[in-house]
């Protein structure tokens, strides 16, 4: 597909949009009361799982992911993983055992083990290179509205209706993004695609790794560490607070990340990816350290809304990054590496998190302490990276 000069909004990217709004507001909407749900049957101490059997197989699923975004195209990429959310969804109330409900949490990783691979892979091919930070800063304001609303509204929809209605719920808005992807042209060249068989499930080791993009993987590793630091003790630490509804905090973050993302987007396009990076992670910082001494609902949400302005300005710079390190003919592998390094990351800080909080209060402290540390990390690589950049570009 021929990419316009100056066209941003395209059908098909405006299309994109309001599907990942939607893929995005189904799986998230149901974060936040899965702590509740998992004790509800009686698996209170398997918390640190809920994120963590999430982002196994959606590690794994990645080089599978990126092989085939790369062979029959990336629209069937993408609707397999909507599809997935929409069967998992509906899925919840069946399942009503600890077992049957760690085994809906895999299976569900495969979610976004395949949609968003897909995803950026389409970007970058309708894109213009230099309005590539740009895009993908659009693209994550539409995924993050989703992730913003969907929280709050999964928490007013168990109060007011259940478990039961939350989940069927949530499987009806992953059903409406999979309709939209059916109106989507595939952007993988004729030439290029396959047809499905079950020998293009067979990976080597060079399908779960790409060696140019090695740098975004490990700052969005690092970072993301935080991220499954969130998911899994926020909820409890707003029920410490007596918040009464546990995804405020995840809005609150999710609408500064839609305000910053579009401009941090651009900005990387202007002034380069690393110094962008290197902002954000300070911020990741102190947002971590604000929640390790929260006591009030003040500092809380302050913590929430320094922790989106990072997320925001991160999230696009390291996407826009990877298609620039890309090779063009290994899109689709770029991108899994990406989403693995931020599935490991995700699962690390999940359930590094569960066992340093342990359900004690006492420890709240020390748990996010660990999320700051990880970004110190993150920060001290970029500047790295940084100077090496400024030292190749004297010679």
């Amino acid at each position: 597909m021929t990419k316009s000069k100056s066209q941003l909004l395209t059908k098909e990217f405006t299309l994109l949009a309001i599907s990942s709004f939607l893929f995005f507001g189904s799986f998230n909407m149901i974060i936040p009361e899965l702590p509740d749900y998992l004790t509800s049957l009686g698996g209170a101490e398997y918390k640190g799982y809920i994120i963590s059997l999430f982002t196994i197989t959606a590690a794994i699923s990645r080089p599978f992911s990126g092989k085939l975004t790369d062979t029959i195209g990336r629209v069937p990429i993408m609707i397999f993983g909507a599809s997935v959310a929409f069967f998992v969804g509906i899925a919840y109330p069946i399942f009503t055992t600890v077992l049957g409900f760690m085994f809906l949490r895999l299976i569900h990783g495969f979610s976004t083990g395949f949609k968003p691979t897909g995803t950026s892979a389409y970007v970058a091919d309708i894109i213009p290179e230099d309005r590539r930070g740009e895009a993908m800063g659009f693209l994550g304001m539409a995924s993050s509205l989703g992730m913003a609303l969907g929280p709050t509204i999964g928490t007013l929809m168990t109060s007011n209706y259940g478990y039961d209605f939350l989940f069927y719920f949530s499987g009806s808005i992953a059903l409406l993004s999979i309709i939209i992807l059916f109106n989507l042209k595939e952007t993988l060249a004729v030439e290029k695609r396959k047809k499905f068989s079950l020998k293009l499930l067979k990976i080597t080791k060079d399908d779960f790794f790409e060696p140019k993009v090695l740098a975004p993987a490990i700052v969005f590793l690092l970072s993301t560490f935080s991220f499954g630091l969130i998911l899994t003790i926020v909820p409890d630490l707003s029920a410490h607070l007596n918040i009464g509804n546990k995804g405020v905090y995840f809005t609150v973050f999710v609408l500064s990340s839609v305000a910053i993302r579009f401009i941090a987007g651009r900005a990387s396009d202007l002034y380069g990816r690393i110094p962008v990076i290197t902002v954000s992670m300070i911020l990741l910082i102190i947002a971590m350290l604000l929640l390790s001494f929260t006591q009030t609902e003040t500092t809380f949400y302050l913590s929430a809304f320094v922790y989106g302005i990072s997320l925001g300005m991160s999230s696009p710079t390291v996407f826009a990054w990877t298609a620039d390190l890309a090779n063009p003919k290994k899109i689709g592998r770029a991108f899994a590496t990406i989403y693995i390094a931020l599935e490991v990351g995700i699962g690390i800080g999940a359930f590094v998190s569960a066992k340093i909080y342990s359900n004690n209060s006492d420890n709240f402290g020390h748990t996010f302490t660990t999320g700051a540390i990880t970004a110190v990390f993150a920060l001290i690589f970029s500047i790295v990276k940084h100077r090496a950049k400024q030292r190749e570009s004297r010679r």
